[in-house]
């Protein structure tokens, strides 16, 4: 095995272990949410999502969003909402940083989540689960949720760079 193998394969354990650290960060703090007609607000998730995004980038924070959602559904501390409410947010902060580079992009979370999860809830989850919920309301609990999570998790990234935790 070449050195550069063995730096690539080191670079993505040292992601999938940081992934797996941070779904289960996740799964140890949905208890915390805040019911919102039929979604469950849960801002630790954005807040993952938005140090997931920086951390690991776009598809490994969309995995880990994704594993999540999951986890959380069949644990019933979550909802079907929590698919569209996690995954786009995760990847609007993985894209963010890809291309600009700065810490700051852990705030871009609400961008996906909010425009992007809530039209997607509003289109196709809520009517498939014979709800009527608009999309502006939806916006407005997940936005509710996003906002915070994503401080707290770029305060987190502050506090991780300033400690000296990399990745890569």
């Amino acid at each position: 095995m070449t050195h550069e193998n063995t730096s690539t394969s080191s670079i993505a354990l040292r992601r999938l272990t940081v992934a797996g650290l941070l779904t289960a960060t996740a799964l140890l703090l949905s208890g915390v949410s805040v019911p919102f007609g039929p979604t469950k607000c849960f801002p630790f998730q954005h807040a993952v999502n938005a140090i997931a995004g920086v951390l690991l980038g776009p598809w490994w924070a969309a995995g880990a969003a994704l594993v999540t959602s999951i986890l959380r559904v069949a644990m019933g501390t979550g909802t079907i909402f929590a698919f569209p409410g996690s995954i786009p947010g995760a990847l609007a902060v993985g894209l963010a940083y890809r291309f600009i580079r700065k810490d700051w992009c852990a705030l871009a979370e609400p961008l996906g989540t909010g425009p992007i999860g809530a039209t997607l809830s509003a289109l196709l989850i809520a009517p498939a689960m014979g709800k009527s919920v608009g999309m502006w309301a939806l916006q407005g609990a997940f936005l509710t949720s996003a906002i915070p999570g994503c401080i707290i998790g770029y305060a987190v990234i502050l506090g991780l760079r300033k400690s000296g935790i990399r990745i890569e």
